[in-house]
């Protein structure tokens, strides 16, 4: 598993969301910075916890030229039924082939409970208006990866 870094090229991607409509990076990339995190896998408790921050914190981070799409490896009527259950106001998209996860380098060896399988690494990125990885966030707990985001934030618009 090899992560993009910083002043790597993001891929560029186009991947259906959670009403099964194609939405691509190249598109989002157009008028706002874009911040792609990845996550396991929708409604499960993590998860549930890192996205509801995130909805609660998306005036501030639109603020700042800053849209939010999350992705995972659930089909679109599992991220339907979470946009809806927690209401959430921000992108959510499907790469149930996992491309896109292996492209950013997010998708490789993980452990729980002694078991070993292949997952999406909860890893997320900043992507420039030139589509390069401005930040990579991967040192966060989900329940304060708002504010290590919006801390970074601060730090780069200085």
């Amino acid at each position: 598993m090899k992560t993009l870094q910083v002043g790597d090229k993001a891929p560029m991607f186009t991947l259906p969301d959670q009403q099964g409509e194609a939405v691509s990076l190249e598109t989002l990339l157009k008028q706002n910075r874009v911040l792609v995190y990845f996550y396991p896998k929708a409604m499960t408790p993590g998860c549930t916890v890192q996205a509801q921050n995130l909805r609660d914190t998306r005036d501030q981070l639109a603020k700042k030229g800053v849209v939010v799409v999350g992705i995972s490896p659930d089909a679109p009527k599992r991220l339907a039924k979470f946009t809806e259950r927690d209401s959430l106001n921000f992108t959510l998209l499907g790469d149930e082939d996992h491309k896109v996860a292996d492209a950013f380098g997010v998708w490789g060896p993980k452990k729980f409970m002694g078991r070993e399988y292949d997952g999406i690494h909860r890893i997320s990125f900043l992507v420039d208006k030139n589509g390069k990885i401005a930040h990579v966030f991967d040192k966060f707990k989900t329940k304060d990866h708002h504010e290590v985001v919006l801390e970074a934030l601060e730090s780069l618009d200085k």
